[in-house]
């Protein structure tokens, strides 16, 4: 076993959440040896091409994760991974805070096709395709956004990658929509933090409303353009926001989740033309972090 490869306990955590054939009837290739190669290419950032001759072609790992990034497989091995460490008590609902980091782009990255291929007799793939990729455009060059929502142990809840340039207010809903952690033994699945944390960049009417009616308690600074437009508004500009400062302490978790997960080369320097392959890298790493404890 080579550093940084599964260990048996995050292998037998893993294995009963994989495909068991691929298509046709046909058997995959060692499971364990591929995805051993993708965590590989997460964590150093390597060409897909220059990976080690011990995890296999490149190819067929690299084909492997751009599948599974597509077809939402990671996604199912996420949810199900949650769903375990659920079961088993280890997610520590009492704070979940939101915040995004910015990962510069590599130039390989630009200049996927704005459009699908048409390929005759064969739909196309909404899903894989998106106008902007994911990328946009700051003094810096190209940057792409990851937006998460994490729980109190500083693992990750729920992903979503935007544009470097994109608002973090605006993508609050989404990001507390993806919150959604299945139970074994059937039911609605858990999508209410005890507490929710974030920073002033996540202080809007909008959200304040949508917290509200899911009566999630909430602890978000407001800045003071906003408190100012509430006074002046007098008794029609509400309440003011209640605001626990040694609450407000713990929304630091969140940023060491970030921390932790940008070790993985990959995440921290997008690689990848398409966001859905992207979205698919930082769902490994998420899911890398699950399985370690």
């Amino acid at each position: 076993m080579g550093r940084g490869d599964l260990t048996n306990d995050e292998w037998t955590r893993l294995k009963p959440h994989l495909p068991k054939s691929g298509q046709r009837g046909g058997r995959w290739a060692s499971h364990r040896r591929v995805i051993n190669g993708i965590l590989f290419r997460q964590r150093t950032g390597v060409p897909w091409r220059d990976l080690p001759a011990r995890f296999g072609p490149w190819k067929t790992a690299y084909e492997r994760h751009r599948r599974w990034s597509a077809d939402g497989t990671w996604d199912k091995i996420f949810a199900a991974v949650l769903a375990d460490a659920d079961a088993e008590g280890r997610i520590d609902w009492s704070m979940v805070s939101v915040d995004s980091t910015s990962c510069r782009a590599h130039q390989h990255s630009a200049g996927a096709r704005k459009r699908p291929p048409r390929v005759p007799g064969k739909r196309s793939t909404p899903r894989q395709h998106r106008p902007d990729e994911g990328l946009g455009r700051s003094r810096g060059g190209l940057t792409c956004k990851i937006h998460l929502a994490g729980e109190g142990s500083r693992r990750p809840l729920s992903l979503l990658i935007t544009p470097g340039q994109w608002g973090d207010a605006p993508q609050f809903i989404p990001v507390m929509e993806g919150i959604r952690v299945g139970r074994r033994g059937g039911g609605h699945p858990r999508t209410r933090p005890d507490h929710l944390g974030g920073d002033k960049a996540y202080s809007s009417r909008r959200n304040r409303r949508y917290l509200r009616r899911r009566q999630i308690k909430h602890t978000i600074p407001e800045p003071k353009d906003q408190r100012a437009h509430r006074k002046r508004r007098g008794s029609h500009g509400g309440r003011p926001t209640g605001f626990d400062k040694t609450i407000y302490k713990r929304r630091n978790e969140v940023e060491r989740t970030i921390n932790t997960l940008k070790n993985f080369r990959a995440v921290a320097t997008r690689f990848d033309k398409r966001a859905f392959i992207f979205h698919g890298t930082v769902t490994v790493a998420a899911v890398r972090l699950w399985l370690r404890t």
